[in-house]
């Protein structure tokens, strides 16, 4: 299983970005898919999650701002990241868990500044 996230950038505070993971090889249907992120010198924390059926969880830090969504039939996974603030930044990691697997992708880093 391979994951391939693109769409990080440089933004300014209150600007967007949209955050994309394509996933391939052999895939179980039933799985979970989420955004991690890691800023310099913090532990990598949960930013959204979304199940194969859709059901999301998001940390409260991004609720609102954010949305996770996923096209099952492309194996793709999407984070609209909306009014972005300083402490978003990060390296934001795609992240596909079923049965006893988990896997993760390289990162791709968004820096909000102005």
């Amino acid at each position: 299983v391979q994951l391939v996230e693109s769409g990080g950038g440089l933004v300014p505070p209150g600007g967007s970005l949209r955050l994309s993971c394509a996933a391939s090889g052999s895939i179980n249907r039933v799985n979970v898919m989420g955004w991690y992120r890691q800023a310099p010198g913090k532990l990598r924390e949960l930013v959204a999650g979304i199940t194969y059926a859709g059901t999301t969880n998001y940390a409260d830090s991004v609720k609102g701002r954010f949305t996770i969504s996923r096209d099952s039939a492309k194996n793709t996974m999407y984070l609209q990241m909306n009014s972005l603030k300083p402490e978003d930044a990060g390296v934001y990691y795609c992240n596909l868990k079923f049965s006893r697997y988990d896997y993760w992708g390289q990162g791709t880093l968004v820096t909000v500044s102005s």
